[in-house]
């Protein structure tokens, strides 16, 4: 598991990039080993993820089983966690950033942590809210994460925005892309209010 020292430095770093800190990088070591470390942050925010799932499915209604839900939820929260990076790795491949691409991943790996907790107070609190507060909280809470990921691919790989925005495409499609197929595949219905 993580050490306590690690979790702060992360923590630290991954905070470093929300105030556009150059010496953000540096929190984090451009190694295999530092990189593979990074992953086991999914296990820190899963709890914050299981949070955030409980909130999404008591304003739904789903046509699947409990059991389904969870073992399609738990391999979807994989299958997130590891896409985008291996996705880039072959864009790394081919336009030369391999060199910079442990210490990347392992940052954006990072930043899930302070991120996944801001979502985690916030979500439950903007569900108590009128639905026009909820969505100003959604939009929030994806423009603030749209941020972190963009400014985090500038400080370390040196990227312009026209680029940096297109990685944050390349990033997100496919995450909206498996929410839709878990949605459909478990039949979950939005509960209209009253």
């Amino acid at each position: 598991m993580l050490s306590a020292a690690e979790i702060a430095r992360g923590v630290q770093g991954a905070l470093a990039f929300l105030w556009r800190d150059p010496s953000a990088p540096s929190y984090f070591d451009n190694t295999t080993e530092a990189c593979l470390r990074s992953f086991r942050v999914m296990v820190l925010v899963a709890p914050l993820h299981i949070i955030l799932l409980l909130v999404r499915y008591a304003d739904v209604t789903v046509a699947a089983e409990d059991v389904e839900i969870i073992f399609v939820e738990a391999l979807s929260y994989v299958v997130e966690w590891l896409l985008f990076p291996v996705i880039f790795h072959e864009i790394a491949r081919r336009q030369g950033w391999l060199d910079r691409y442990a210490r990347y991943i392992g940052a954006l790996n990072w930043i899930n942590l302070p991120g996944m907790a801001v979502a985690a107070v916030f979500v439950p609190l903007a569900y108590l809210a009128p639905a026009a507060i909820r969505d100003l909280v959604n939009i929030g809470l994806q423009g603030l994460f749209f941020y972190w990921f963009l400014v985090t691919t500038r400080q370390v790989i040196g990227t312009g925005w026209l680029l940096t925005t297109m990685l944050l495409v390349v990033s997100w499609v496919p995450l909206i892309f498996i929410s839709f197929l878990v949605a459909r595949y478990l039949g979950v219905v939005n509960v209209v209010a009253g």
